[in-house]
């Protein structure tokens, strides 16, 4: 058959099923009831765990073996809001109107789990209207817009019961909605299989940083032990490290460190970018907000703050205090007061080495409390150079920052992966939800074999 003929049946086909599609209220498919279950607890009430705001707001699906507050409800409270299987909910009420009616499904429930306040109760007729299609009908952007035209309120926002009752659903044939679904979960658990792995990553990566940063790697590349081989380790100033390694002042082991320009560019257009704290992320980079000045003002600051690729930008003002991350720009650009950059002695200092120190959680915890008592959160130049660091050999640091580049970089990948498949995620949902695809038989004979 022809290209053309092919386009013009395929085209046909998909308003064949556009045509089987109906739009109905959800009152019309779904049982509505809105919690009146609180978290406190009432003496003479039966005890229960109460499925609650957060637990809806931060997760696809409800399952049994979730950590749940405890609290108490009546027996007629547990019988009208008891979860059940195939149950959806959603949140009816926010502090924004366009962040409103987030919805779960229940996949498992056990007799004490309960809806809390604050959600609205959906108990969807499923000869009529699939559980995971009618949830995530309802997270589309078209439910969701018609949410946010009826929430009212001024400080909270809310829906009424006829808002939540009204609301359009577009739906083909059951079997349809449960074909949808089907592949819509395996999507998510494709997405949740990855997340899971970027968790355990994280996991395995903070522990190797506690240990590398704490005990570093002899001369066989094995991590040192402090019980086994107490003396390996001597006291210091900042607790115990190997024997191998001293303290130093960052001033002590550096070239270079020094803030940027304490006068505000005139000019806000040019061939030079400007950086403030807003750009310099915990690890990285972010020049999604980036300034532009005149080559003569940039030349100006740059005199006196001359950082260069590899230097480690550290931000030293305002909400972002603490963050830091490695110059990896090939062009000069300008820095604000509000960053300080630090440039390592050739031979005493690695780069990532003293990012890695500096991100974590004990050097986070010494820099605020650098900061504690002062009106405005602030890390003077004085306390950045005078700041101690754990130092050991020049080849050991290289040796630490390569082993925890190759964790980040495993998890910078397994990120990169998990953002393709929410887009792919993102137009498979807009597909199927809106009616211009319908699931292939041939996926879903493939599901039913995997």
């Amino acid at each position: 058959m022809p290209i053309s003929q092919t386009g013009a049946r395929m085209e046909t086909e998909a308003d064949e099923y556009l045509n089987e599609w109906r739009e109905v209220s959800l009152t019309s498919v779904a049982d509505i009831r809105f919690s009146s279950v609180n978290k406190v607890s009432q003496p003479g009430e039966e005890p229960v765990r109460l499925c609650n705001y957060t637990d809806v707001y931060n997760n696809d699906y409800i399952t049994a073996d979730m950590d749940y507050m405890r609290a108490t409800a009546t027996k007629s409270e547990i019988e009208r809001f008891g979860l059940q299987v195939g149950d959806v909910i959603i949140t009816k009420d926010s502090e924004t109107p366009d962040d409103i009616g987030i919805p779960t499904v229940v996949d498992t429930t056990a007799p004490d789990l309960v809806c809390g306040y604050h959600l609205a109760l959906l108990r969807p007729n499923q000869d009529e209207v699939d559980p995971t299609f009618l949830a995530k009908q309802l997270a589309h952007h078209r439910i969701a817009r018609y949410f946010g035209q009826q929430a009212n309120g001024t400080t909270r926002y809310g829906l009424s019961t006829a808002a939540i009752a009204n609301a359009p659903l577009h739906l083909p044939r059951p079997e349809n909605q449960r074909s949808a679904s089907a592949l819509m979960r395996m999507v998510d658990a494709q997405i949740a299989q990855i997340e899971a792995v970027i968790v355990k990553l994280r996991q395995v990566r903070a522990g190797m940083l506690h240990d590398l940063l704490s005990c570093g790697l002899d001369e066989h590349g094995q991590l040192r032990d402090p019980i086994a081989h107490p003396e390996q380790f001597k006291d210091s100033s900042l607790g115990l490290i190997p024997v191998e390694w001293d303290v130093f002042r960052i001033d002590d082991v550096s070239e270079k460190v020094q803030d940027g320009t304490h006068f505000s560019p005139k000019s806000t257009s040019g061939p030079r970018r400007y950086l403030t704290s807003k750009n310099i992320r915990f690890g990285y980079l972010d020049l999604a907000e980036c300034g532009w000045i005149s080559e003569n003002e940039h030349r100006e600051i740059f005199r006196r703050c001359d950082v260069r690729k590899g230097d480690v930008l550290l931000t030293k003002d305002g909400a972002n205090t603490g963050n830091a991350s490695i110059n990896t720009l090939d062009d000069d650009f300008s820095l604000l007061s509000s960053v300080a950059f630090v440039r390592g002695k050739d031979g005493r200092l690695v780069s990532e080495y003293l990012l890695n120190y500096l991100l974590s959680p004990v050097a986070q915890k010494r820099i605020k409390d650098l900061m504690s008592g002062n009106a405005i959160t602030r890390l003077t130049l004085h306390k950045i150079k005078d700041f101690t660091i754990p130092v050991p050999g020049y080849e050991e640091q290289r040796v630490i920052a390569a082993h925890l580049e190759k964790c980040t970089a495993k998890i910078s990948a397994y990120e990169a992966e998990l953002e393709g498949h929410k887009n792919i995620k993102s137009g498979i949902q807009d597909d199927l939800l809106t009616g211009r695809v319908r699931v292939p038989e041939t996926i879903m004979e493939g599901a039913d074999n995997a």
